[in-house]
């Protein structure tokens, strides 16, 4: 039974229900009690979606996470949070598994919560505009863009950097360290995603250093989850040991991946170099340090929310930043003699 069933069953409007359900004073004895009469024969128990029926449009902005537990997104949640509360909106938070959809996800929000404006932490890069239309108001991609979708750059609005020049940019600090022979760990090659964009950078540093791509070098992990990288690294090393450097696309699977060189007897640096991308906390704490590219995560999170925020009060449309990485030098790339 819904708050609109009470209604009907009382003779009295939908926002006569929700003034009794939340006690307010001003609603008739004869009324409160019809009311309340029908909330106890039909064991009927209020919930938020209900209240919210009545409510006018809020001023609450969602954010939907896709990929809860990912530790690159546990800094960018809170900097989110705080840029919408100083904005003058609320924030609620819904976080979804990787592999759910985050548009579905954020349809029912919108509908339960009555949302402005949605930001979406993590999601596909191949939208269409029948799947964005489930949405029905502003949102904005945060750390991935529309790469391989079909949908117009005024049809939503992205925050992130440039998955391909990052990863171009990684494996040349592995060249100019004069490695040769580099292997790549990754989620997989054709992800329409975060992964496939990273090993078209790879595939485009080894090319302009005129070394063929060796297929038996790439090893997809199928998952970003670090036992899944540890176990894929393994499988990599027991087919080719020879090479003497690694890429991952992702901190959390290159110390993963360090766990694994280790206990496959081969030392980083002196073995094997590593170089990622992300710049999450936990890798400056290995040993050795992980060379990584940084991503602005505090720069990621406040510009979703002041894009999604000028788009709500009319100053400005649909906008698409590609923010910059900055190299962390650990301690993790061995110069070649």
């Amino acid at each position: 039974m819904t708050i609109k069933d009470i209604a009907e069953l009382c003779g009295v409007s939908v926002s006569t229900v929700s003034r009794v359900l939340n006690n307010h004073p001003d609603v008739s004895a004869a009324n409160r009690e019809r009311v309340m009469a029908v909330v106890q024969s039909s064991h009927y128990v209020p919930n938020n979606s209900a209240r919210d029926l009545v409510k006018p449009q809020s001023d609450t902005i969602g954010l939907v996470v896709r990929g809860a537990g990912n530790p690159f997104f546990t800094g960018i949640i809170p900097v989110i949070e705080q840029a919408i509360h100083q904005a003058g909106y609320t924030m609620v938070l819904h976080q979804i598994r990787p592999g759910e959809d985050e548009l579905r996800a954020g349809a029912e929000l919108a509908r339960s919560k009555r949302l402005r404006g949605l930001i979406l932490l993590g999601g596909r890069f191949d939208y269409t505009k029948d799947q964005v239309a489930l949405l029905g108001i502003p949102f904005v991609c945060c750390t991935y863009t529309n790469s391989f979708g079909t949908l117009k750059d005024t049809a939503y609005s992205s925050v992130t950097i440039d998955d391909r020049a990052s990863a171009h940019w990684a494996v040349k600090q592995l060249l100019a360290a004069g490695h040769r022979k580099i292997a790549v760990l990754l989620d997989s090659v054709c992800d329409h995603s975060i992964s496939q964009l990273r090993y078209l950078g790879y595939q485009r540093a080894l090319e302009e250093a005129g070394i063929p791509c060796d297929r038996e070098l790439v090893e997809e992990a199928h998952s970003f989850d670090m036992p899944v990288a540890y176990e894929s690294t393994l499988r990599l090393l027991a087919r080719r040991d020879d090479f003497t450097a690694l890429f991952v696309i992702s901190d959390s699977m290159a110390v993963a991946a360090m766990k694994a060189l280790h206990d496959h007897g081969k030392r980083v640096p002196e073995d094997c170099s590593v170089v990622a991308i992300d710049g999450i906390d936990m890798s400056a704490y290995v040993i050795p340090t992980l060379s990584t590219l940084v991503q602005p995560q505090r720069a990621l999170g406040e510009n979703a929310v002041a894009i999604l925020v000028d788009i709500l009060e009319g100053r400005s449309g649909s906008r698409h930043l590609l923010l910059k990485t900055s190299l962390r030098q650990g301690e993790s790339i061995r110069v070649m003699k």
